[in-house]
């Protein structure tokens, strides 16, 4: 029998994980820094990840808006396995089986997690 890792992962703890790191004083508008938020429902797709809307600027974002996570067809539980594989050194074509992605997605995806690093560590 094969396990798919992807549903090993749970899609709540994981948006969970990216609202603590990524507001650990609390949630606030990526466009004007505003702490003014409200909740405005979820994602169709993705259950767990909230929409919120700033009452300062008044224009609505998600838990990924603003991330190296945001505007992709991939969920999140897919970005956090490719990056725990690539902390294992896997290579693309390793992970894409792992994953069962294309190697291309995979391509676009190790690339981008990358330069997101490189950004976040020269801020």
């Amino acid at each position: 029998m094969k396990v798919n890792i992807k549903n090993l992962i749970d899609d709540v703890q994981c948006y969970d994980s990216v609202r603590e790191l990524r507001w650990p004083e609390g949630r606030e508008c990526p466009f004007c820094n505003s702490k003014k938020v409200i909740k405005r429902g979820s994602d169709d797709r993705e259950p767990a990840k909230q929409r919120y809307e700033c009452k300062e600027c008044n224009k609505r974002f998600d838990d990924l808006t603003g991330t190296i996570f945001s505007g992709h067809h991939q969920p999140l539980k897919v970005w956090i396995l490719c990056l725990y594989f690539m902390g294992l050194n896997l290579s693309n074509k390793q992970i894409a089986e792992e994953l069962n992605l294309d190697r291309t997605d995979v391509q676009k995806m190790t690339t981008q997690l990358r330069e997101g690093v490189v950004k976040k560590s020269h801020k």
